[in-house]
């Protein structure tokens, strides 16, 4: 059982890396502070298509890394 939670926690954090990694970026600097902010205050969304779908694969890959880890903790 050891074995099957660590594999998957394994193959999870690969999973989890890859994803962050291929997200775009936020925000270039300071200006982009200062951008960003002006288009939340406007009501533009970045986040369509890819970048959405992104982002919603990192949070379940988020979630059951914490799962798988607190898990492993047991056995």
């Amino acid at each position: 059982m050891e074995s099957l939670l660590l594999g998957l926690l394994l193959i999870d954090a690969i999973g989890l890396i890859a994803v962050v990694l291929l997200q775009s970026g936020k925000s270039a600097g300071l200006s982009g502070a200062i951008s960003g902010g002006a288009e939340q205050l406007f009501g533009k969304q970045k986040a369509r298509g890819l970048d959405l779908v992104l982002e919603r694969l990192t949070i379940v890959f988020s979630v059951l890394f914490f799962v798988l880890t607190i898990l492993l903790m047991k056995f």
